[in-house]
């Protein structure tokens, strides 16, 4: 079932198990770590991608648990401690508290949403430690390591920093562990130039005893399993080519202990002093998170016939997963489920540069809750944009683009132009349209042949949705669910039906009750990628807080797809309709990338200069109010002279110039210099329109052609035909050639055209004795780039400026 909880973990309740017969879904992410914020890169590449899965899967039906938790052992905990000089475990508390925050304001549907500092981990991790001893695939050595005289220790991965040993990298903050430039996993001895990331003095060698997991002896078992698996799970190819990158290399022991204090303690009496390595113990917080959910958790971990296990990941956790915690598991030699598809994506870079954590460089979680931009246009720009194959780029321009063309000019046009016109009231409105918020009746839609293609493209649609869904493909599955939307907008404008509305009523009452079953549909595909979306699309239908969307197969919800007129009743009445989306606008846009330029760091430096610089105006403000400022003697009320009624600036904001959409135009029946023309501005009716143009433009050009429209002027009668608007148009000096203004073909209908700097709400007709429109028309004209302007300012849609096509320095009417 769909699950539309619009916080992040569920509320409690009895945990699910798998149920025989039923596909039962274990669905886990990397588990993020707990030393920082997580940013927009460490959202997308982990927790939002398993969790668009996770809804999808319970839409469908699925019996699925999705269980992910804060990684807390390790040397960065420890480092991130010495630095706020706190504890591991205070450092642990706050940031626990700070990422459950920022992926509950996400929208993240964990069921257990854990962490790995608990009994429960100590208890799991050990367990599985001894039974890799009964078996004999560990082994004790002596290694080398690096150990600080200043410190008094021996330095784990993390705290040694020195010149990346790789030909070709020489980054030279190469950590012990990894490089992150290169990438290249590292032991700390392999570093040139190493220095303590503490003190920065140059550490020195010494031996220590550990334990090591022997993959080279699991190799022939692990081979097994990576060989059927990615076939059989459809492992992601980014996946599949790091771990042959591993096998291809030749397996290594592998140390699975530190000289650490914080972490899991190794139950062994030589290595009482030590921890378990991380990355031992961090993979094996999926079990115990699970086992914090439920203490029948063996029932999904040790259950591969009946339980599927899905993880999700960035690129640089791949080996951890597809070699190390599965031959960890297969070394115990208990009937584990192991995993079955990976999804892994590459990064996100932001801007210019990488997103980085350590570096604060980019759009953290808390950054996106205070931008004020709601949280299903995060969601939709960071999947629409998810790295699924190579690397993708965040970009505040890109966001805006995403925000204006796709959300709000195709999905939230198409929705509120449905719900909007089955909302009117004939017997209120004044053009008589509507159906009252009622459902209407729609018993031949299977007959109706523009609907019938309809259904056909989008039961075809909702297959290729499911394909792409099941396969993890979470991109395509967004943009073909987004497709349908594009379906609706198309149906709408070719079945006219504002035309069908006093002409075939019976036609008319099909296309609103398919579009409007339609608009649920859309509610359903959408749900996994947008559920804040789809719950106030379901309050808009009316339909209850607890309706749960579904495509399940067993109660027929696939089939209606090519029905979508059988999604809701007639006589239902639907709630009120509102805007879904709002305009980002361009000087928001450029206020954001000003704001989140630079690195963390930098902004708190450039904050605390301009507070400091408000503070000196502040200052300067009460000394010039002193007593030594002189006070202008006030007028007397006799002498003052009354104020003059204020009239509105004559400027452009007084226009309602939109963009239109001519459906018909013929020839005026009584004047041959004159067009008919009936104009789509996104009211639900046309309007009628005469303009003088038939010795310009030929009538084959005038047909379904974008323009735009003046609405508010007077209307007047023409030659006996009322026009109630004007199509604005540019000649040049002598008026021999005339051409249309024309909106980007993107532009949505019904847009009003913007001039920026200029603000306001239009008259809602202009006076004609004011002669605003004689005033405002003097300054239309076009430039040398052809494009429409009002002074020097051109006319703006979201889709971009008004052109002609080449008439410049001309002038509008």
């Amino acid at each position: 079932m769909g699950d539309l909880s619009t916080g992040g973990v569920e509320d409690r309740k009895v945990p699910k198990l798998p149920i025989p017969g039923k596909r039962n879904i274990l669905i886990t992410s990397a588990l993020p770590y707990v030393n920082n914020v997580p940013h927009l890169g460490n959202i997308i590449g982990c927790v939002l991608s398993a969790d668009v899965f996770a809804r999808y899967c319970r839409l469908r039906g699925y019996n699925a648990i999705y269980m992910c938790g804060t990684d807390e052992y390790g040397t960065a905990t420890e480092t991130k401690a010495m630095e706020e000089n706190c504890t591991p475990q205070q450092i642990c508390d706050k940031y626990h508290a700070i990422h459950k925050e920022v992926y509950k304001w996400f929208n993240i549907s964990f069921d257990e949403f854990g962490r790995t500092s608990t009994p429960q981990q100590t208890e799991v991790c050990q367990a599985i430690f001894k039974k890799l001893m009964e078996n004999n695939w560990l082994s004790e050595n002596t290694m080398q390591q690096l150990y600080c005289d200043r410190c008094n220790r021996f330095l784990a991965d993390r705290l040694v920093e020195g010149i990346c040993p790789t030909q070709g990298c020489n980054y030279d903050s190469a950590r012990g562990d990894q490089c992150e430039k290169c990438g290249k996993l590292l032991n700390p001895t392999e570093l040139k130039d190493p220095r303590c990331k503490v003190c920065q003095t140059t550490p020195r060698i010494r031996d220590t005893n550990h334990l090591f997991l022997e993959l080279p002896l699991l190799k022939d078992k692990l081979e097994e399993y990576i060989n059927n698996m990615s076939v059989a799970g459809s492992w992601s190819q980014n996946a599949i080519q790091a771990t042959h990158a591993w096998l291809k290399e030749g397996l290594k022991q592998r140390c699975i202990t530190r000289d650490l204090k914080w972490g899991v303690p190794v139950p062994h009496e030589k290595f009482e002093d030590k921890v378990f390595y991380v990355w031992f113990d961090a993979p094996i917080g999926y079990v115990s998170i699970t086992s914090c959910y439920t203490p029948e958790w063996e029932k999904w971990w040790k259950n591969p016939e009946n339980v599927e296990l899905y993880q999700f990941m960035g690129k640089d956790n791949v080996p951890f997963h597809t070699v190390m915690f599965p031959s960890t598991l297969i070394g115990t030699g208990e009937n584990w489920t192991l995993m079955k598809t990976i999804s892994v994506t590459e990064y996100l870079n932001y801007e210019a540069g990488k997103f980085s954590k350590s570096k604060g460089i980019g759009v953290f979680g808390n950054d996106a809750k205070d931008t004020n931009i709601p949280v299903e246009v995060w969601r939709y720009y960071l999947l629409t944009n998810r790295p699924e194959v190579s690397d993708t780029l965040f970009t505040w321009a890109d966001l805006q683009a995403k925000l204006n063309s796709e959300l709000l000019n195709n999905l939230g046009n198409f929705i509120n132009r449905v719900l909007s016109y089955i909302a009117k009231d004939p017997e209120i409105d004044e053009r008589h349209v509507g159906y009252g918020s009622i459902i209407p009746d729609a018993p031949d839609a299977a007959s109706h042949l523009l609907t019938k293609s309809l259904g056909e493209k989008v039961g075809n649609y909702v297959e290729q949705y499911l394909e792409a869904m099941e396969k993890v493909k979470l991109k395509q599955g967004l943009k073909i669910a987004m497709s349908i939307s594009g379906e609706g907008n198309a149906y709408l404008q070719e079945s006219q039906f504002w035309k069908l509305y006093h002409e075939d009523q019976s036609s008319c009452k099909i296309v609103m009750k398919t579009s409007a079953g339609l608009v649920y549909l859309l509610s359903c595909l959408l749900e996994p990628f947008m559920p804040s979306f789809s719950l106030e699309v379901l309050k808009q239908l009316n339909l209850p807080p607890e309706t749960q969307v579904s495509l399940s197969d067993e109660k027929g919800d696939i089939g209606k797809a090519s029905r979508p007129w059988e999604f809701l009743r007639a006589g239902h009445k639907i709630g009120m309709p509102e805007p879904l989306f709002k305009e980002l606008k361009d000087e928001e846009m450029e206020f954001f990338r000003e704001k989140f330029a630079g690195s963390q760091a930098d902004r708190i430096v450039k904050a605390e200069a301009e507070a400091k610089k408000i503070a000196e105006q502040l200052k300067q403000t009460k000394v010039s109010d002193g007593s030594s400022k002189k006070q202008r003697p006030a007028k007397s009320a006799a002498v003052a002279k009354p104020k003059a009624s204020v009239e509105a600036e004559v400027s452009i904001s007084r226009l309602d110039i939109r963009v239109g959409l001519i459906t018909k135009a013929q020839k005026h029946p009584d004047a041959d210099s004159l067009y008919v023309e009936e104009i789509d501005v996104g009211e639900g009716q046309l309007r009628t329109v005469v303009s003088g143009l038939v010795n310009f433009i030929p009538l084959a050009e005038m047909q379904n052609r974008k323009v735009c429209v003046l609405c508010n002027l007077k209307p007047a009668t023409m030659r006996g035909i009322k026009s109630q608007a004007m199509v604005l148009a540019t000649s040049n000096s002598d008026h021999t050639k005339v051409e249309l203004v024309e909106p980007p073909q993107s532009a949505p209908i019904g847009e009003r055209v913007k001039f920026p700097g200029f603000e306001g709400e239009p008259d809602d007709v202009l006076n004609p004795k004011k002669k605003v429109w004689e005033t405002v028309q003097v300054d239309l004209h076009t430039d040398k780039d052809l494009v429409a302007c009002y002074k020097d300012v051109p006319f703006t849609t979201s889709a971009g400026v008004c052109k002609v096509s080449s008439i410049c320095d001309g002038s509008i009417r």
